[in-house]
């Protein structure tokens, strides 16, 4: 413990000193930093709830984990740290609020597989006198109209499955290099007669060099409790907690930008291996995935080309999603492979993205701009 508190509290001069052995501490509160105190209060909040949350990827809400605008699903579905200006980044991280995202919004559809339909909404806000961003926004599943029969199949009606999640996200700067943002999120799943809630919260931390255009961040997702279960018990399902880690690089004499993105850091083994599955379905001499495929399985890498100020095109590999949707007497393909495209206007921003599941395309498009009509 105490090496962790010297590195959150190193000595400082002018403070006073306590008596440890043969070693003195330095504490000088007057010049504790406020960033160190949140991150120790985060710290240890973020270590009580991770004791509670899934390793293994049994757990309620899975929608959280999708995209809720183009730029993300373009780059592989996930980042946390690409430098742009889009205000739907700030619901994957809430530290990539900034102030120049002042009365943006952003919209976006998503045309999904099977009928699926995806909507989404994040605005932000800047607090001058409290040097605070703010953000709020939703992301809707509407699965669409589906039979209701009972264990017969006696069709006894239908019902409409929804998933959505509100979020409000608060981000502030920290010196010259860091932001910090913190997202508070409700969650509600309607599946005919089962209902089910639940509150979470984000933690992120981001360090931009702007002069090297260099960006890292840390995001700790999904950390909280389901509130109403799905059949009334009191016996509650954990949340799907997400540690990320991801690094963006803007090259200096080119027009290119790569993120790498890392997902699911608490747990090595993020396959699922359905090994009756794999025979069934003809895969001859069936071995467990190495340690570097499990290696990789976390791993998202992305590209961006800027053609010009006002377009962009995008392009991502998930490594675990195309092991997910490999069919054993199929070809891979384009699996895991996405890909988008951007057009940059003087008030209004465009994005699509698109991506294969196995032999179906997905299509997102979002908009963003200033809803007083301010130039992007």
């Amino acid at each position: 413990m105490l090496p962790v508190f010297r590195i959150l509290y190193p000595p400082t001069s002018g403070g006073f000193f306590l008596p440890l052995g043969n070693r003195h501490l330095a504490l000088d509160l007057q010049r504790i930093q406020p960033m160190r105190f949140y991150l120790t209060l985060l710290a240890t909040i973020g270590i009580q709830w991770l004791s509670g949350q899934t390793l293994g990827g049994n757990a309620v809400f899975h929608f959280l984990s999708q995209p809720n605008t183009a730029q993300v699903a373009a780059l592989g579905g996930y980042n946390i740290s690409a430098i742009s200006k889009d205000v739907g980044m700030s619901f994957q991280n809430p530290a990539l609020l900034r102030q120049g995202m002042h009365q943006q919004l952003n919209a976006s559809f998503h045309s999904f597989l099977a009928g699926i339909r995806n909507y989404s909404f994040t605005g932000a806000w800047q607090l001058a006198e409290a040097k605070t961003t703010l953000a709020a926004g939703t992301n809707y599943f509407d699965y669409g109209t589906i039979t209701q029969t009972d264990a017969s199949g006696m069709i006894l009606g239908s019902f409409r499955p929804v998933d959505y999640v509100v979020q409000v996200m608060a981000s502030r700067r920290y010196k010259d290099y860091f932001r910090y943002g913190l997202t508070m999120k409700y969650i509600h799943s309607n599946y005919g007669q089962y209902r089910s809630s639940g509150l979470a919260f984000d933690v992120g931390v981001s360090y931009y060099d702007s002069l090297n255009q260099l960006q890292v961040s840390l995001v700790a997702k999904n950390m909280g409790t389901q509130v109403k279960t799905y059949d009334g018990s009191n016996r509650k399902e954990e949340l799907p907690f997400d540690l990320q880690a991801g690094v963006t690089k803007r090259l200096a004499n080119a027009p290119l930008q790569f993120s790498v993105t890392a997902h699911h850091l608490q747990q090595l083994n993020g396959y699922y291996n359905d090994t009756s599955f794999r025979a069934s379905e003809g895969e001859i001499g069936y071995a467990a995935n190495s340690t570097l495929q499990k290696i990789f399985s976390h791993l998202v890498f992305s590209a961006q080309v800027f053609l010009h100020e006002k377009l962009e095109l995008d392009a991502g590999i998930n490594f675990q999603r195309r092991q997910d949707l490999n069919a054993y007497n199929l070809s891979s393909g384009l699996n895991g492979f996405t890909f988008g495209t951007g057009i940059f206007l003087r008030r209004v921003h465009i994005r699509y993205a698109t991506g294969l599941y196995q032999r179906n395309l997905f299509h997102q498009f979002s908009i963003n701009l200033n809803w007083n009509g301010r130039d992007m």
